[in-house]
């Protein structure tokens, strides 16, 4: 939780002192695998974020999100971080992510997310973009993986 938390307040110090480019508002759908060292299952859900520029080559943004492995007794996880990252080209962004997730289950708990990932822009509107998070969850519970695929729009 403290990491989550650090790494929010981070986020938001560098995206208070940053000047305004053309910074966007994005939405996304997405779906993908989580894992573990015994099992994996489907999951899907969505998220919503804000990219503020640095410069011409470096972003940083918030995201919160919503995402349900799709099995029985899960519930939805509720996420919220940040990510930065660098613009590989105007339409390419490569970017290092961390998260808070509720749990996904009434027994779970809660985890911090850390990863990576690519968006690519699909025309002046629309990106997809391929994500990893390793999943922290601490109290014995065994730590977890998640690679997702997804579209979104942008505004």
């Amino acid at each position: 939780m403290r990491i989550a938390l650090v790494s929010l307040a981070a986020v938001a110090a560098v995206a208070a002192a940053s000047p305004a480019l053309a910074n966007e508002t994005r939405i996304e759908a997405r779906t993908g695998v989580i894992w573990n060292g015994s099992d994996s299952e489907a999951v899907a859900g969505g998220a919503i974020g804000y990219d503020y520029d640095i410069g011409d080559k470096l972003f940083v943004g918030v995201e919160g999100s919503a995402d349900k492995v799709l099995a029985s007794d899960t519930r939805v996880s509720w996420g919220v971080g940040g990510r930065a990252g660098v613009k590989l080209t105007p339409a390419t962004k490569l970017y290092a992510a961390s998260t808070w997730q509720s749990k996904f289950t009434k027994y779970g708990n809660s985890a911090v997310g850390v990863g990576g990932g690519i968006q690519q822009d699909l025309g002046n509107k629309f990106y997809g973009k391929a994500e990893y998070k390793h999943l922290i969850v601490g109290d014995n519970t065994p730590d977890a993986d998640v690679g997702l695929v997804g579209v979104g729009m942008k505004f």
